[in-house]
C-alpha cells in the first residue's frame, strides 16, 4: 500500500505482486514437474565415481535438462500456431523465444563448463552448438531441393554457403555435384573445389591425432587453397571464389554472408573453423570479443544474451547466472544451472557473493516461488530438502502459509511434516483442522484430528461434546473412531472414558459397557459401570446417564450387585444430588427427580435382595 507524500492529498493504491509470474503458465508445467525429477536423481547420484564416468554422467543430466527445455519449447510453439486469442499468441511466442535462449545457454554452459571441452574437440562441439540452434537454414534446404532444378533456384548458393559457414561439408558437396551436372562449363572448378573440401581436416573426437599433427595438415590444406585461388582457379564464378575465400578464413568474405549467419557467435564459430581449428577454451574470449566487435561494427549495442554469452566464453560463470538471473523471467534457469556447477565442484570460489552458498541462495528463490502455486509447491519441498543451510528454516515459513482448504490437502501437507519432524507444524495443522471440522459439527474428524495434535484440552473439550450428544440422542456418533482411539485414549481422561485400551494396563471404557451389557455378562458390566463413577473415570455431569443404565441391572431376576457394591451407587447417587447450587437445573427438572426417585426405589429392593440372598448363604 502507497501512501502519498508529504503535503500531498491523501491517497492509497494497492499493488498485486506476484513471484515468478511464469509458474502459472500452464505449458510450463511440463519443465517444472520433469525437471525436478532430473534435480532429485542427481542430488542422489554418486560423486565418488571415477573421474571420467562422473563427468559423463553430469554431461548426461545435462543433457536431460535440455531436452526437458526443448520438448517445453515445441509444446509451446504448438499452443502459439493454435492459439486465435492475438495476446496469447504473443505469450506464447515471447516464451519460445525465452526458452529458445534457456536452451541456446544451457548448451553453451554444457561444453564449456559441464564437458570442459579441451582444444580440438571444443570446435566440434561449438559447430554443433551452431547447427542445432540455427532453424531458418533447414527451412531454406527444404525449399531448395523441393524445386525441379536445384541448381537454378535463387537460394541455391545461400544453401551452399551456409552448410560451408557452418561446416556441413558433405552436404555442400553433395549440392555443388547437382550445380557441375546442370553446368558443365564448371566441371574443373567443381572437381577443385569438391577435392578441397573433403580434404579439409577436422579435429577428432577419438584422438587418434595430436592437436600438432591436426595443425600442420590444417596448414597444408590452407596453403593449397591459397595456391588455388592465387592463380585465379575460381575467378570465372564468383560463388565458388567466395566459397575458397570462406575456406581461408578471409573475414572480409565471411562477413559478407553476414545476413546468412545472423548472430556474431555464428561468426566465431565459422572464424574459429577457418583460421584457428585447434582454439584452446581460454583463447575463446580472445576470439568472441573481436568477433562480436567485427560483426556489430558498433551499429547496435549488445543485447542481454550477447552478454550473457559473452561471459559464458570468458569463464566468467558467476557473471553468467548473474546475468541470466537478471534478463530471464524466472528463477528456473539459474537455480538448476547453479546446482548442476555446483555438482561439477566449479563454484567454490563464489559462494562468498550470495552470503554463504550461491547455489543455495538460488535453489531457495525457486521453491519460494513454486510454494505460491496450488499445486506445485510440493515440488519446491524437495528443494528445500536439498538446502543444508537454510532449507528448514525456509519449509517451516512456507508450510505454514499453504491454504488448507480440503482434508486431503491437509494430510498431504502433514505426511510431509511429519517425515521432517516438524512437530510444531504438525501440531498447527491439526489444531487448524480440528477447529474446521468442530465449527462443521463433525465432531469425530474433530476428535481424529486433536488426538494428532496431542491437545488434550481439546480432546477433552470435543469428548464432551460426544457425551452431550449421547445424552441428547441415546446414542454415540462415530462409534468406529470411539473403538479404534487405541493409545490415544491416554491423551485425556475425557478419552479415556470413550475408548479402550489394550496394552499393559486394562482400562475400560463405557463402549466396553455396553458390549458386556449386550452379551448378557452382567456381573462384569456391573463392575465396569460402578468403576466408571468410583475410580472418576467418567465426569460427574455423565453420572446421571450411568446410574440410569444400572436400572436394568438392579431389576434383574439374578442379584448382580452386592451390597457392598448397591451401597457405593447410592453413595454416587447422593453425591450428585448434594450440590444444590452447582445442580440446580437437575433438581428443578421434574424428568431428573423422576429418575433418583425411581433410582433410589431400585437401590433399596436391590438392597433388600440382596441382604436376604447374602443372609440365606450365610445361614445355610
Amino acid at each position: 500500500v502507497a501512501g502519498s507524500g508529504e503535503g500531498g492529498p491523501s491517497s492509497s493504491r494497492v499493488f498485486v505482486v506476484r513471484r515468478d509470474q511464469d509458474i502459472y503458465i500452464q505449458t510450463l508445467r511440463k519443465l517444472f514437474n520433469e525437471s525436478h525429477g532430473i534435480f532429485i536423481g542427481l542430488q542422489r547420484s554418486e560423486e565418488e565415481l571415477p573421474g571420467k564416468s562422473r563427468k559423463a554422467q553430469l554431461v548426461q543430466v545435462s543433457k536431460n535438462y535440455r531436452s526437458v527445455i526443448r520438448a517445453c519449447m515445441e509444446d509451446m510453439h504448438q499452443a502459439a500456431i493454435s492459439a486465435r486469442d492475438p495476446a496469447l499468441h504473443s505469450q506464447y511466442s515471447t516464451q519460445v523465444s525465452i526458452l529458445s535462449a534457456m536452451e541456446l545457454i544451457w548448451n553453451l554452459c554444457e561444453i564449456l563448463f559441464v564437458e570442459a571441452a579441451a582444444a580440438g574437440p571444443l570446435l566440434l562441439r561449438l559447430l554443433d552448438w551452431v547447427r542445432l540452434h540455427v532453424c531458418d537454414v533447414d527451412n531454406m534446404v527444404r525449399e531448395v531441393l523441393s524445386s525441379e532444378n536445384p541448381s537454378k533456384h535463387e537460394l541455391f548458393w545461400n544453401v551452399v554457403d551456409v552448410f560451408v559457414l557452418q561446416g556441413r561439408m558433405d552436404e555442400a558437396r553433395h549440392l555443388l555435384s547437382k550445380e557441375a551436372s546442370a553446368n558443365p562449363a564448371s566441371v574443373n572448378m567443381y572437381k577443385i573445389l569438391d577435392d578441397l573440401m573433403k580434404k579439409m581436416p577436422v579435429p577428432s573426437l577419438g584422438n587418434t591425432q595430436t592437436l600438432t599433427e591436426m595443425e600442420l595438415k590444417w596448414q597444408h590444406w590452407h596453403e593449397e587453397c591459397q595456391r588455388y585461388l592465387q592463380d585465379g582457379t575460381f575467378a570465372s564464378n564468383s560463388h565458388m571464389e567466395s566459397i575458397c575465400k570462406i575456406l581461408l578464413g578471409d573475414e572480409d568474405a565471411i562477413l559478407e554472408k553476414k545476413e546468412l549467419m545472423t548472430t556474431w557467435y555464428h561468426f566465431l564459430v565459422t572464424r574459429l573453423l577457418y583460421s584457428h581449428p585447434t582454439v584452446k577454451p581460454m583463447e575463446l574470449r580472445f576470439y568472441a570479443q573481436s568477433s562480436m566487435d567485427l560483426f556489430l561494427g558498433g551499429e547496435s549495442s549488445p543485447e542481454p544474451l550477447d552478454t550473457i554469452l559473452m561471459a559464458a566464453f570468458e569463464f566468467e560463470m558467476h557473471q553468467v547466472i548473474k546475468e541470466c538471473s537478471i534478463a530471464l523471467s524466472n528463477w528456473w534457469f539459474v537455480a538448476h544451472l547453479t546446482d548442476l556447477l555446483d555438482h561439477c565442484k566449479l563454484l567454490q570460489s563464489h559462494n562468498l557473493y550470495f552470503g554463504s552458498n550461491m547455489r543455495e541462495f538460488l535453489l531457495l528463490e525457486y521453491a519460494s516461488g513454486l510454494f505460491s502455486h496450488h499445486s506445485l509447491w510440493q515440488l519446491g519441498v524437495d528443494y528445500f530438502d536439498h538446502c543444508p543451510e537454510y532449507g528448514r528454516v525456509y519449509l517451516e515459513l512456507h508450510i505454514e502459509r499453504i491454504p488448507l482448504n480440503t482434508e486431503q490437502k491437509a494430510l498431504k501437507v502433514l505426511r510431509i511434516c511429519e517425515q521432517r519432524q516438524m512437530h510444531e507444524q504438525v501440531r498447527s495443522i491439526c489444531k487448524i483442522m480440528a477447529m474446521k471440522a468442530l465449527r462443521n459439527n463433525r465432531l469425530g474428524s474433530a476428535l481424529s484430528w486433536s488426538i494428532r495434535a496431542k491437545d488434550a484440552a481439546f480432546a477433552t473439550l470435543i469428548s464432551d461434546r460426544f457425551l452431550k450428544d449421547y445424552c441428547e440422542r441415546g446414542c454415540f456418533s462415530d462409534l468406529d473412531l470411539i473403538d479404534n482411539l487405541g493409545p490415544s485414549m491416554l491423551l485425556s481422561d475425557r478419552l479415556t472414558f470413550l475408548g479402550k485400551k489394550r496394552l499393559q494396563f486394562s482400562f475400560w471404557s463405557y463402549r466396553e459397557f455396553h458390549r458386556l451389557y449386550g452379551e448378557k455378562r452382567f456381573s462384569e458390566a456391573a463392575k465396569l459401570l460402578l468403576m466408571l463413577m468410583t475410580a472418576h473415570i467418567a465426569p460427574c455431569s455423565f453420572w446421571m446417564t450411568l446410574l440410569t443404565d444400572a436400572l436394568p441391572l438392579l431389576e434383574q431376576k439374578e442379584v448382580v450387585f452386592s451390597a457392598e457394591q448397591t451401597y457405593e451407587l447410592m453413595r454416587c447417587l447422593e453425591d450428585l444430588t448434594a450440590g444444590k447450587s452447582d445442580r440446580q437445573k437437575l433438581q428443578d427438572d421434574d424428568v431428573e427427580t423422576m429418575k433418583v426417585e425411581m433410582l433410589r426405589l431400585a437401590l433399596a429392593r436391590n438392597l433388600a435382595r440382596v441382604i436376604v440372598k447374602e443372609g440365606t448363604l450365610e445361614g445355610s
